[in-house]
């Protein structure tokens, strides 16, 4: 099998995209994030641009959401990246609820949020790190299978990113995808490659 070398770029692939949303100046603002990442069960980093709307909120309050939209939100989803929300106010595409924290909206439509509070956050070239602690994690009852969290009803939408020319980020796009089918249960196909 042939290997070809890419650079030192985050193209793992697919990226789960979501809602990050935090107020600036008293009114929620949302912005898409496809760089999060999990550590532990309860905290959650989100990458936000240093020059985003948002990245002003965050700071603000010590506070964020996260908000993971369905496939039949892709139309705002892509928008709230497209549109910055010094220019629009985003919070009128949804119906917005606050939890606990009160300082980091929610969105209704979203099969599931997590509300978060931010315990460290440091900068890298292009966005501040953001780790949260999660305080408490909103589902759909009708996303949820016996009490449990059902993938195939919150039917996520995923995140292929591209690279332009010679890998260039200067011309990063991608294109949204939707959840295949189920492959195998989790710590149990392994079983069958012991000898």
């Amino acid at each position: 099998m042939n290997k070809q070398k890419l650079g030192p770029l985050n193209l793992l692939a697919p990226l789960l995209p979501v809602l990050v949303g935090t107020n600036v100046g008293n009114k929620p603002n949302y912005i898409t994030v496809a760089f999060i990442g999990w550590h532990c069960f309860d905290t959650i980093s989100v990458s936000v641009g240093h020059r985003q709307y948002s990245n002003v909120g965050i700071k603000e309050n010590g506070t964020f959401s996260v908000n993971q939209p369905s496939t039949g939100m892709v139309k705002k989803l892509d928008y709230c990246g497209l549109y910055s929300g010094r220019k629009v106010d985003k919070s009128l595409l949804f119906e917005n609820f606050y939890g606990e924290l009160q300082t980091a909206p929610m969105i209704k439509e979203c099969p599931v949020n997590f509300e978060c509070k931010v315990i460290q956050s440091f900068d890298r070239p292009l966005h501040t790190v953001f780790i949260g602690e999660v305080r408490e994690v909103y589902f759909d009852t009708n996303c949820l299978t016996d009490g449990v969290p059902d993938v195939s009803k919150i039917d996520p939408i995923l995140f292929s990113p591209k690279l332009g020319a010679k890998g260039s980020t200067k011309s990063f796009s991608g294109s949204y995808w939707r959840l295949g089918e189920h492959l195998a249960e989790a710590w149990e196909i392994g079983k069958e490659l012991k000898s």
